[in-house]
């Protein structure tokens, strides 16, 4: 149906997405169950069609745009997966040393949205390394499902610490001023509140629909929070309320946003889970926070 829209899909074709992203179901059930939704005008091939990822037609900031410089390198991760490939994207004619963002990737690796998302933090007048954590077992593999397949086969600890050495090697890059925060999505949400956790001289950390850490590691945590959750997102949600108890116990500085009616992924472009409203209010609440505390 190439007329088919976001309004002709039921919520629970999203939440049996959902559930499929996050390997709660494998793709013979995610078929076997989308199914039951192939009513009337709809079939199955259709939906899956609707539901995939559309990379290369939503991307917002192309790799040769001349207002950047980006380019992939490697660093080292001596705690976590060794030599790892990552994006760093920066201003074209740097002219003084400016802060770094670190852009954390969802459970697929380092796929297009999150290169774009990259890019788009150096258009704002950022360093950013967008790092791909699935570099020790050949990278991104071009594909979501095979992407989230290869990430299940690493530690997330593990996965932490290459996040952490992405930090270390924007604080010893020249062009960087040393001021560097870190924004994440989804697996990369709770990475980026453990990078709160771990990090004391880490400026800020904005993490979208992210799990949270546990009362104990949150009274470790140093950074300014600015936490950005779907309204409909009740998997991820659950564990807001500990969370908050334990922010405030502790007097941590945060800020936090729902965004109603809007379901877990909604900044991501390349999907119909996207809303353009929220995400681009989220956006642009993250790079003002993110002008607020690194520069």
């Amino acid at each position: 149906m190439d007329t088919l829209k976001k309004k002709d899909i039921s919520q629970e074709v999203f939440d049996l997405y959902d559930d499929y992203a996050h390997n709660k179901i494998d793709r013979r059930q995610f078929v076997e169950k989308l199914s039951l939704y192939a009513i009337g005008g709809l079939t199955v091939s259709s939906l899956l069609s609707f539901m995939s990822p559309k990379y290369v037609e939503n991307i917002l900031v192309k790799p040769e745009d001349e207002r950047i410089d980006s380019k992939y390198i490697t660093y080292n991760s001596p705690n976590g997966g060794g030599s790892i490939k990552g994006l760093l994207s920066q201003p074209s004619n740097i002219k003084t040393k400016l802060p770094g963002i670190v852009v954390v990737h969802e459970n697929r690796g380092l796929n297009p949205y999150i290169e774009d998302v990259g890019r788009r933090a150096a258009l704002e007048g950022f360093i950013s390394l967008a790092p791909d954590a699935l570099t020790p077992l050949g990278g991104y593999p071009g594909n979501d499902d095979d992407g989230r397949a290869l990430q299940k086969q690493r530690n997330r600890d593990e996965m932490l610490e290459d996040f952490i050495a992405a930090f270390n090697y924007l604080k010893s890059y020249e062009n960087c001023d040393g001021n560097i925060g870190v924004v994440g999505f989804c697996f990369g949400g709770w990475i980026a509140n453990m990078m709160a956790v771990k990090i004391l001289d880490l400026k800020a950390a904005v993490p979208f629909y992210g799990g949270q850490p546990t009362a104990e590691e949150t009274s470790q945590i140093k950074a300014p929070l600015l936490l950005q959750y779907a309204g409909l997102d009740t998997r991820v949600n659950a564990g807001w309320p500990a969370y908050e108890t334990a922010l405030k116990e502790n007097h941590i500085d945060y800020t936090v946003y729902f965004y109603p009616d809007v379901n877990h992924g909604f900044h991501n472009n390349t999907t119909p889970r996207f809303d353009k409203e929220a995400a681009d209010l989220a956006w642009s609440r993250t790079i003002g926070f993110f002008k607020g505390k690194l520069i």
